[in-house]
């Protein structure tokens, strides 16, 4: 018998089986080729579009709106919920047909760097937070320590179980795995340190950084290398902005390596440094991390106008983010169609303006610009659509339809 209430079942499996109707529709096989097409550089149909609300789900798909009362079932039923209002919103949005249960890692020590990141300070009601940082002083430094990670098979093949039985037959349950830590060495280095400490530290403390960066990278590189001596890597090149051909041809004897898979990164905490200092204390220590995998993509809201040609000489480097505040003429120019370049679009430039015509103008101009050009048109990081309820689809709309005509 089932632990879940019948009611949800009912609610969850229903939900699941429209996903999974979508997912292999023929109209999601052509989005997943448009973005093969883009990241392999071949010449698609016109470039893919896509939207990330992350904060504004809160308005979208309401608490209120839910009708799970299992709690773990209401999680399930949000991630579901998701999928269909993305749908709606008509942009190139792509999943698997089935639910992924990620592989559990353990550590040792329980808290990765043997210091806790906790807590989240100052939260609002919108989700904003500042971290308590643990490294308070040069003393604490000290305490960082290397982590040794393990899979918990167990715990993992337990939470299937689990799924497969929420789910039944409404859609496949598939255990998934990625390395326990990834090469974002600077949010590790914020979340122990702190944004202000940071900043001292890099003009008057530079050793700090460099010991407390060689401990994050070898801690990270240790994960890799156990995650692919398990045997346990899945594939990760389905995805929205990463969908691609198999990376590196794909999995040898039914084993999956890191060279097959996507990794990436940015450099949002060293945005108000120097090149030179971030190439130095950032992305030195990066380079060895991505040199592992086959495909890479790099940036996110950072500006990486007079930092691009440090991220060109980035092991493996496929996609190039451009942030709406880096110089886009730049950034065609130093690619100069050796790399996709993801487009990021400004949140507050989308949801604010009551009139659509300054949004058409940017996408026109810029896609204008990236013609003949392989690159992805993303938005994301949205908090709000401030009183614009459409403004989603709206954009999508435009989105796609400048994308064809520059196609």
């Amino acid at each position: 018998m089932s632990p879940f209430p019948t009611s949800d079942l009912g609610v969850v499996r229903d939900l699941a089986a429209r996903c999974f109707e979508l997912a292999t529709s023929e109209e999601y096989e052509a989005r997943r080729r448009r973005w093969r097409d883009v990241n392999e550089r071949r010449k698609p149909d016109r470039a893919p579009v896509w939207c990330r609300p992350a904060g504004v789900w809160r308005e979208l798909v309401p608490p209120e709106s839910l009708a799970c009362t299992d709690a773990g079932c209401r999680q399930v039923e949000v991630v579901l919920r998701q999928h269909l209002y993305k749908e709606g919103v008509g942009d190139d949005h792509i999943f698997d047909p089935w639910w992924s249960v990620p592989v559990r890692w353990r550590s040792d020590p329980p808290d990765p760097w043997g210091v806790h990141l906790g807590p989240q300070v100052a939260s609002t009601s919108l989700g904003g937070f500042r971290y308590d940082p643990p490294l308070k002083t040069p003393e604490d430094f000290e305490a960082v320590t290397v982590p040794q990670f393990w899979p918990d098979m167990e715990a993992t093949e337990r939470q299937a179980s689990q799924m497969a039985d929420l789910l039944g037959e409404a859609m496949p349950v598939r255990v998934t795995c990625a390395p326990p830590l990834a090469p974002t060495l600077g949010t590790y280095l914020e979340k122990l340190r702190g944004m202000g400490p940071l900043m001292e530290d890099l003009a008057f403390r530079p050793h700090l950084i460099h010991r407390l960066m060689a401990k994050l990278t070898e801690g990270v590189l240790d994960g890799l290398r156990v995650a692919e001596d398990s045997g346990l890597l899945t594939t990760n090149h389905t995805e929205p902005m990463i969908c691609s051909d198999p990376v590196e041809g794909g999995e040898t004897d039914g084993r999956v390596a890191l060279r097959n898979l996507w990794s990436g990164a940015n450099s949002q905490e060293f945005d108000q440094v120097s090149p030179a200092m971030t190439e130095e204390f950032l992305l030195n220590y990066q380079k060895p991390l991505f040199q592992q995998f086959g495909a890479v993509w790099y940036g996110c809201c950072e500006n990486l106008t007079h930092k691009i040609a440090a991220v060109l000489r980035i092991p493996n480097l496929r996609v190039f983010v451009c942030s709406a505040w880096t110089d886009l003429d730049r950034v065609i120019e130093a690619c100069d169609g050796r790399h996709t370049i993801m487009w990021r679009q400004s949140a507050a430039a989308v949801v604010f303006p009551d009139d659509l015509e300054p949004i058409r103008r940017h996408l026109d101009e810029g896609l204008r610009k990236l013609q003949g050009h392989s690159y992805q048109v993303v938005l994301r990081e949205l908090e709000t659509l401030q009183g614009h309820p459409n403004r989603l689809r709206e954009w999508a709309n435009l989105a796609k339809e400048l994308a064809a005509r520059w196609a």
